[in-house]
């Protein structure tokens, strides 16, 4: 079979260990492709900074769904420290490549970055699913790969959230916007959402600056913004981290009552948030079950080679304090 040729071919090359797995510990992760049952794919989650709750809450739908489905399939699951170390991403998939892995499955930190590293992956034979970020198109197409996307519309939900914060302010009132990874796709779809609803609704976006998807960046851009542009009523978020990061900010400016902030990714801090009235909404993109999505759809491809790689969008929605009730 395609799994087995795979599991061979890869023990003639460099068995490498993953970062926090260590080599000669009897229980850990080993990389050696013949340890595992003969049938049984072994599946690479590769995710972004798992410092993220976002990241970590995909982590343990993943983990939960193997261990439901143990017969099926292994999970190996990696990130990165930090949303922004592209170049350790790459290397995760190089060594999980070398190491015989059957499928990856990647929320890639950049749209265009890991191209080159997942073309590798295909070469060798390895089944690839994009999740999360969608890959750059333009890229793809010219590299002549074909890697199916499974993810949401993240500029439909961006325009659901930012409608929703529009409704509670007034034409001509200012808001700022917290862009993510200006390179990252759903980064890009998430602020042109945002943008749409804005000028929709006659709100002027007065500032808009990258916080890297990370809380510390918002909280310190929020800050000196909110001194800059005394007049801002709202704060778009392209993420729960940075909205949180602009909460601290509007706290220890005493602007709680004044400055409403919505996000992106519904983390459990942002619900405790919204309860508390300090965030007015977010979106729900089920963290939790995005990787599964993923999985199964790398279990479907490598069951059937010729199965048709299509992207296949998932669901996301608008919560707020309604809908958590």
């Amino acid at each position: 079979s395609l799994i087995m040729w795979r599991r061979w071919f890869g023990t003639g090359l460099l068995v490498t260990c993953f970062s926090g797995i260590g080599c000669d510990s009897p229980e850990s992760d080993s990389v050696d492709p013949l340890s595992t049952a003969q049938d049984t794919p072994r599946i690479g989650l590769v995710m972004k900074a798992l410092t993220n709750e976002f990241f970590s809450t995909m982590e343990k739908g993943a983990q939960r769904h193997q261990a439901e489905n143990p017969e099926q399939y292994e999970l190996i699951a990696n990130g990165i420290k930090n949303e922004t170390d592209v170049s350790r991403q790459v290397a995760i998939v190089d060594e999980m490549v070398a190491s015989g892995i059957d499928a990856i499955v990647i929320a890639p930190a950049d749209s265009k970055a890991l191209i080159t590293a997942l073309k590798r992956a295909q070469e060798s034979g390895v089944v690839v699913v994009n999740i999360d970020n969608r890959l750059d198109t333009e890229i793809l197409l010219a590299e002549g790969l074909t890697i199916p996307f499974v993810g949401p519309d993240n500029k439909a939900g961006a325009k659901k959230v930012g409608r929703y914060l529009a409704e509670t302010l007034e034409r001509g009132d200012q808001v700022i916007l917290l862009e993510g990874v200006r390179t990252a796709a759903n980064g890009i779809a998430r602020r042109q959402g945002f943008e749409e609803a804005m000028e929709e609704s006659g709100i002027k976006i007065v500032a808009s600056q990258s916080g890297q998807w990370e809380m510390n960046n918002a909280n310190k851009i929020t800050a000196t913004l909110i001194t800059e542009h005394p007049e801002i009523r709202g704060v778009l978020a392209s993420n729960d981290s940075m909205a949180m990061g602009a909460v601290a900010a509007i706290k220890a400016a005493g602007r709680v009552d004044d400055i409403k902030v919505v996000g992106f990714d519904n983390i459990s801090a942002i619900q405790t948030a919204i309860k508390e009235g300090t965030v007015l909404a977010t979106a729900d993109q089920y963290g939790n079950q995005l990787a599964v999505y993923g999985i199964e759809y790398a279990l479907e491809m490598l069951g059937d080679q010729n199965a048709e790689l299509a992207d296949k969008e998932t669901p996301v929605d608008l919560v707020t304090l309604e809908s958590l009730r």
